[in-house]
């Protein structure tokens, strides 16, 4: 047997940054909307469209997990304006033409958490998940341990997807 009772730990250095930061309880997709277009890449942001926003996950399920969300900081999706609406569809719509171009997955889930009990992490701005799925993808690391694997950089990730999407024009 193994020390530690027979586990191996699973190195994350980077993970040690959000651990140490100080959280201030804002909307990080807020703070990814205020800020300036020349802060997308550290904010993961990926698409600024007219009503709506897609921004990376920080802590994906997978790699090119994106969030589709509205500007405007609304919890509840029977209050979304009928462009807000539209625009989050045709986001996620253009969203999964790009993955699918860029990285081939052989499905999608795709989604909104709506509420706590639901599994929203973020419960009071809506925002829609899509996320890249490969046959195989499932894994014995949430099996044995609930952790997950995800096989590449999220700001790689991010560089491939803009500019996927700024060729689409």
């Amino acid at each position: 047997m193994k020390e530690g009772g027979g586990k191996r730990p699973i190195w994350a250095p980077w993970r040690i940054e959000y651990i140490r930061s100080e959280k201030d309880g804002g909307c990080f997709i807020c703070a990814a909307a205020a800020a300036p277009e020349s802060d997308d890449a550290s904010n993961l942001l990926v698409l600024r469209g007219e009503t709506c926003l897609v921004v990376m996950n920080r802590y994906p399920y997978n790699p090119g997990h994106l969030l589709v969300s509205p500007y405007r900081h609304v919890a509840d999706i029977a209050d979304l304006t009928a462009d807000e609406r539209l625009e989050t569809m045709d986001l996620l719509a253009e969203a999964k033409r790009i993955l699918s171009e860029t990285m081939s997955p052989d499905g999608f889930n795709i989604g909104f958490n709506l509420g706590l009990v639901a599994g929203a992490g973020l419960e009071d701005h809506i925002h829609a998940h899509i996320v890249p799925r490969w046959n195989g993808d499932t894994n014995f690391m949430p099996v044995l341990d609930g952790s997950r694997v995800v096989p590449e950089a999220l700001d790689a990730t991010w560089e491939m997807l803009v500019d996927a999407w700024t060729r689409r024009g």
